[in-house]
């Protein structure tokens, strides 16, 4: 660089930019509190309790939709969320996620077991079915309202006292096909998805409550109004 053009950038600094000058400062300090001090947002410092008045101001100046389905929900017909309401949903219902899981991993294991054991050799809507007819009882008063409350009901009576053959007939409620065992698991996945939701299979009707093997012609079958026959089941249910 040359001493001229140096001597012209210094020139031209010197021309453009203005002294800093006591004047000059205290502009700049006051500027630097009006930025600071801005509120053009009327946004509430931090530190100011969320009363009624504040939550309604925001309200009045902005939409908010999750406000609104807040406001939209019918409340009346249930009781009002108080530290009772928690304790005593804590004490009777909750439960842990791990135990959750588990449970669900327990009851999936029961569905199918009695799957395989009942009805493997049958077609999907076969084995469907028999889930269909657990998941029927699990729903229903009159049984247990688990999925392995109602595979291994009076499993403890003794032999062959129970509601399915499997579950007290003293061998291992184990699937050792595993092609078999494999395509249980599948169905009982599928089947115990539907149950958690509320729901059912829809193989059969909910109202069906009964099956056996078309090999046998059990007294209380005549008791019974027959709904279905599938594969070598046939399913009934009360009249």
């Amino acid at each position: 660089m040359t001493q001229t053009v140096a001597a012209k950038r210094q020139q031209f600094f010197e021309t453009t930019q203005p002294k800093l000058t006591p004047q000059l400062l205290a502009a700049y300090v006051e500027r630097q509190k009006s930025i600071k001090n801005f509120d053009g947002f009327d946004v509430a410092p931090t530190g100011t309790a969320l009363t009624e008045a504040v939550l309604s101001s925001y309200i009045s100046k902005r939409r908010n939709d999750a406000l609104d389905a807040i406001e939209s929900v019918d409340t009346t017909t249930g009781p009002a969320l108080t530290q009772a309401v928690l304790v005593a949903y804590a004490e009777t219902k909750y439960v842990p996620t791990p135990k959750k899981v588990k449970l669900a991993d327990s009851e999936r294991l029961c569905l199918a077991q009695a799957i395989y054991h009942e009805a493997r050799g049958e077609s999907e809507d076969g084995q469907l079915a028999v889930a269909n007819v657990i998941i029927n009882r699990a729903f229903s008063k009159k049984y247990p309202s688990t999925i392995c409350g109602v595979v291994f009901q009076n499993a403890d009576k003794g032999k062959y006292k129970c509601q399915f053959t499997f579950a007290c007939d003293g061998r291992s409620d184990a699937g050792t096909e595993r092609a078999a065992w494999k395509r249980s698991n599948q169905l009982a996945e599928k089947a115990f998805a539907a149950f958690q939701q509320g729901k059912r299979p829809g193989v059969i009707p909910g109202s069906v409550l009964y099956y056996h093997t078309t090999a046998v012609a059990p007294k209380w079958s005549h008791t019974f109004r027959r709904v279905a026959a599938i594969g070598s089941h046939v399913f009934y249910s009360q009249n």
